[in-house]
């Protein structure tokens, strides 16, 4: 099974983020470039930027058409997110109990494609205490020039969530930025990944991405997960409806893929067909 070395996991604990060397195989990889034509194939009316919880085919109430958050999933988005080696590697940082709790896609088009502005993932999660691996998996080349993940090392260590202003605009995958101040974007890590390589960042890690203005898309998968000591709350709404993502996560669904439920809070019937 996959692991992570003793130098990725300190490197993780002191940058907030790794590249391991661990990667997809390729046949997995054409696989899951496969699952995205599909996705894309069954949202034409959403931007591939936002292809939030792509591994819920149909939400748990009866009748559902989508995931109860504007999105028809693909199953296989699924298969790679309760894939053992990725798990493994997620359990080497976060502890022996994993709850998967979200997939997105993140598909910029060619010379179109929305800037992420810099942010912290855990300012707008139900999450309590806060605690989530996020292991962005590329599908195609994310590069510098076609807008890659950036991250701000470092910026996890102080366990703060800095102040984020709301942004009206159409033209950005997520509308909540920093406010200034936080920190100096000169300290920017470019994070470039080749298909089936990927990156594992810390709820609390600041990063953002650049618009994609270059003729080659661009495409990652972001797989959530939260140590079983945590609640996945479904009472909080933070930022509710200020992300310019559409999010439910009053029923969103969750999924226990190694261990067991340490905090007994967390609820695994919500949001699962009946």
């Amino acid at each position: 099974m996959a692991h992570l070395t003793a130098d990725e996991i300190t490197r993780y604990q002191r940058e907030g983020w790794v590249v391991p060397q661990w990667r997809l195989p390729a046949a997995q990889v054409a696989a899951m470039r496969e699952a995205l034509d599909e996705l894309l194939r069954r949202n034409p009316g959403v931007r591939p930027e936002k292809l939030v919880s792509a591994h819920v085919e149909r939400a748990g109430a009866p009748g559902a058409t989508d995931n109860g958050e504007g999105v028809r999933g693909v199953s296989a988005f699924l298969d790679l997110a309760r894939d053992p080696e990725i798990v493994d590697l997620v359990s080497d940082l976060i502890g022996d109990d994993v709850i998967l709790w979200g997939a997105h896609v993140f598909c910029k088009p060619a010379a179109e494609g929305y800037e992420t502005p810099w942010h912290q993932d855990g300012h707008y999660w139900p999450i309590r205490p806060l605690a989530t691996c996020t292991v962005w998996v590329a599908l195609e080349p994310s590069t510098r020039a076609n807008g890659c993940l950036r991250v701000i090392p470092g910026s996890h260590r102080d366990r703060l969530l800095h102040p984020h202003l709301h942004e009206d605009r159409s033209d950005l995958t997520l509308q909540q930025r920093l406010a200034d101040g936080a920190f100096d974007e000169a300290d920017a890590v470019d994070i470039e990944l080749q298909p089936g390589q990927m990156s594992l960042h810390d709820v609390y890690m600041i990063h953002g991405a650049a618009a994609n203005l270059s003729p080659q898309r661009r495409t990652g998968v972001a797989l959530r997960y939260l140590p079983a000591t945590s609640h996945f709350d479904r009472r909080l709404k933070p930022v509710d409806g200020k992300t310019g993502v559409a999010v439910n996560f009053a029923q969103r669904p969750l999924w226990l893929v190694k261990g067991v439920d340490a905090s007994g809070l967390n609820d695994f019937d919500v949001g699962h067909p009946r």
